[in-house]
Parts: C-alpha cells; sequence; structure tokens
C-alpha cells in the first residue's frame, strides 16, 4: 500500500507479504524504518529492531513451530513432517544456523560434509539448506 492510498478497517486486509530481510541492491540488511495502524492511518516513523524470526523461511518457521509443540522431541519432529531422524536433525541444524546459533552443543555429535550433502541428493534439505550447514560446519 503506498503513502497516498488509505485503506479503511471495514475493508479486508489483503494477504501479508513477508517483509525482505536484504536490500535487494547491496545485499545488506535491511532496517524497519516505519510501522503503520490499519486501524486508524497512524504511522510510526524510525528505525525498529528487527524480528529475528521474521527472515525464516516458511518451511523454517513450520520447523521451529513443530519443534517448540513437540517440546523439543527429534523423533516427534520426524513423525511429523515423515522424514527420518538424520533428516529432522540436519533441518534443525539448518534452522539454528539461519538463526545465527551454532547447533553445536556437548551431546551433538558433528555432521559431516557428506551427511549434508546426502541429505540434499536424497531432496531430504535443499540446496540452500546444505549450503548453510555445511558453511557452519568446522573446517
Amino acid at each position: 500500500m503506498s503513502r497516498h492510498q488509505h485503506r479503511h478497517s471495514s475493508e479486508p486486509a489483503d494477504e501479508a507479504h513477508r517483509a525482505p530481510a536484504e536490500c535487494p541492491v547491496c545485499g545488506k540488511e535491511l532496517a524497519i524504518t516505519s510501522l503503520g495502524c490499519h486501524g486508524c492511518g497512524t504511522q510510526l516513523v524510525g528505525e525498529f529492531a528487527r524480528c529475528e524470526f521474521c527472515a525464516l523461511s516458511d518451511a523454517e518457521l513450520d520447523l521451529l513451530r513443530v519443534f517448540l509443540a513437540s517440546r523439543g522431541n527429534l523423533k516427534e519432529v520426524e513423525k511429523h513432517l515423515g522424514v527420518s531422524y538424520p533428516t529432522a536433525r540436519l533441518r534443525l541444524t539448518s534452522l539454528l544456523v539461519s538463526l545465527g546459533l551454532s547447533g553445536d552443543s556437548a551431546d551433538d555429535s558433528p555432521l559431516t560434509r557428506e551427511q549434508v550433502l546426502s541429505e540434499v541428493a536424497s531432496g531430504a534439505l535443499t540446496p540452500v539448506e546444505g549450503e548453510r550447514i555445511i558453511a557452519s560446519l568446522p573446517s
């Protein structure tokens, strides 16, 4: 909606579009600089903190919801998503990488590059997810 358009609160809301996280010109992180109220038209202008979950893909958000609903039980995540335990684990690792968390914990054996590539080859992980995981692996 442009600055000059005004939507009345009685009109149905359009399907919301996810805001891009990066500048399409230079690739740097975009800043949130305005907020608006659909009800009364109030506009707030400034620099606002970005939501760390807003840049996640739909698949990553779904995984996060399933993980939280299952209280962190990867066996339940595996059942809900209909994937193998290693695939569920790799997807969780990819999610942690997307959130800027290493995913390294004492009880978590390190993934190998070959495991990640195998999951990408089988279609269990997207190439982008695989690339993120591989980039986060220790050298």
